[in-house]
């Protein structure tokens, strides 16, 4: 054992000193001689190596996108690195019930395929920029490794590589588990392991059967849904990106945060809540949506009010100002200088995120916009092929409320139902607050108690709109009235300068003929 380790103590020390030799002879002689003698020597240890290394690196396009090879392949060795590995990470799936088990970082397991060993390598190499910043520049390439003899090219390259992809997706799809992101800050993503996106495990409890809808309009939206997930061969043949937008809009408390995430649960798909008034420009809105996964909904809520998106004119204010420091540089340094906190995203912009040729970088994506008042929102944003389908969520309809009272009251049918249904024809209430009135507010509530304080708010609701309309007349009177007084005033102070001209020209009449 001695002998044993000397020996590899001593080839550490040779490989030490031949590693030196090399760096001092790199920086001393020319680098074209350098190259030279390099690619002689690779080729001299290729004779006497027998073993051939692939890399899978993590991005792929200038880290722009995550390899979904490197993912497929971490899926494949969470099995065997489970078994054999020494070092291990371990993730929760499925709502925490258990534990996926991978590789650490540096730590290798050997495979088998056909009889032929291999071996797997995960790797990190961390670098360190050389410039100074206040944040920290390392950064982080990890990549998978593959080592094999030679002789085995063909089996590897052919066969072993597709059955690691294709099962790893497998594993992927049994251990999926849905998320919620959130877009971070630009001015965090230099930070030491920053990411673009957080998430959290998304577990809203909505779907469609619980969503109060008509049947028919719900029918409707589900048959899109999966017309859209099965299309990617009629995407293809049609030179579409395969992606859908759609637009929800109605007032608010209808319900359109609870129809996205019975989306999302209803297509198994992860959701990116994108919050625009935190992303710079247009160049950081396209690097988030090379960032998304497929199978995701992209989700701008309230996109009305998210930015100006109008053509996004400066005001004669911001006008002045900017004039004002180009004419007087020392002006814009006692304001030290800073950027504009304002997003500079515009509508072009957005538009070229939707539909443009950037949406093609990934398939299988639902964006959403929701609004509550789709009147303010540009024609080019929401017109046919950006939002292929608008939705209005309007206010509760008696199927909507029989689909609430199941869900809160558990009753299918009640003698109250009838009333409800004529007052739900007569007035306006949003689901919300139907589902509101619905919720027991002691333990001991039954739904008749329910279902009369429902009916008591929705006759109180009627009556204040009764009274609204009513105050609206009186008011529309008053100043029809206030309209015609002004009027008649104004008439009366021009016949009376009318007569006063007169009578100034009968007076100069007069003297004339008394001259």
């Amino acid at each position: 054992m001695a002998t044993a380790f000397e020996m590899w103590s001593n080839l550490g020390s040779v490989m030490a000193g031949l590693m030196f030799a090399w760096a001092m002879f790199k920086q001393y002689f020319p680098p074209q001689l350098s190259r030279h003698i390099e690619a002689y020597a690779h080729k001299a240890v290729g004779y006497v190596y027998p073993y051939i290394h692939i890399k899978f690196p993590e991005f792929d396009g200038e880290r722009l996108k995550r390899c979904e090879a490197y993912a497929a392949i971490q899926n494949y060795l969470s099995a065997n690195a489970t078994a054999r590995a020494k070092r291990l990470k371990a993730e929760s799936v499925k709502d925490s019930q258990s534990l996926v088990l991978s590789m650490d970082e540096n730590e290798e397991v050997v495979d088998e395929f056909e009889g032929v060993k291999l071996r797997w390598s995960s790797c990190l190499n961390v670098s360190q920029s050389s410039s100074f910043s206040l944040y920290n520049s390392s950064k982080e390439i990890r990549y998978h490794s593959l080592t094999f003899h030679r002789s085995h090219r063909d089996l590897i390259t052919g066969s072993y590589i597709k059955h690691v992809l294709a099962k790893g997706k497998a594993v992927a799809a049994d251990n999926r588990q849905r998320k919620l992101f959130t877009n971070n800050p630009s001015s965090d993503w230099h930070y030491y392991k920053a990411t673009k996106w957080s998430h959290v495990t998304f577990k809203h409890p909505a779907t469609f059967d619980t969503l109060a809808m008509e049947l028919s309009k719900k029918g409707e939206i589900m048959n899109d849904l999966l017309k859209f997930k099965r299309g990617k061969q009629y995407y293809e043949r049609i030179g579409k990106a395969w992606k859908r937008g759609y637009l929800l809009y109605g007032p608010p408390g209808t319900g359109k945060s609870t129809m996205i995430a019975a989306m999302a649960n209803f297509l198994n798909y992860d959701v990116y809540d994108l919050e625009l008034t935190t992303v710079k420009d247009n160049t950081e809105l396209r690097k988030l949506l090379i960032e998304t996964s497929e199978k995701a909904i992209i989700v701008i809520e309230d996109i009305d009010c998210s930015l100006d998106l109008t053509g996004q004119r400066k005001t004669k204010k911001q006008e002045k100002d900017d004039d004002e420091e180009k004419a007087d540089p020392v002006k814009k340094m006692a304001k030290g200088g800073e950027e504009r906190k304002e997003s500079k995203v515009t509508l072009s912009g957005l538009l070229n995120f939707i539909d443009g040729l950037w949406s093609a970088c990934g398939g299988e994506r639902i964006i959403v916009f929701t609004t509550n008042f789709v009147e303010k929102l540009d024609p080019a944003l929401i017109r046919r092929g950006r939002m292929d389908k608008h939705i209005e969520m309007s206010y509760c309809c008696f199927e909507a409320f029989k689909v609430l009272a199941r869900n809160y009251l558990g009753v299918e049918s009640h003698p109250l139902f009838p009333t409800v249904r004529r007052l739900l024809e007569e007035t306006k209430m949003t689901p919300a607050d139907v589902a509101e009135n619905l919720m027991p507010k002691l333990d001991d509530e039954n739904e008749d108690a329910c279902l009369e304080g429902l009916i008591e708010a929705l006759e109180k609701a009627k009556q204040d709109a009764r009274n609204k309309s009513e105050e609206e007349k009186e008011k529309e009177k008053a100043a029809v009235a206030e309209a015609e007084a002004t009027a008649a005033t104004a008439m009366a102070e021009e016949e009376g300068k009318q007569t006063s001209s007169e009578g100034e020209q009968k007076t100069a009449g007069e003297d004339v003929l008394k001259k």
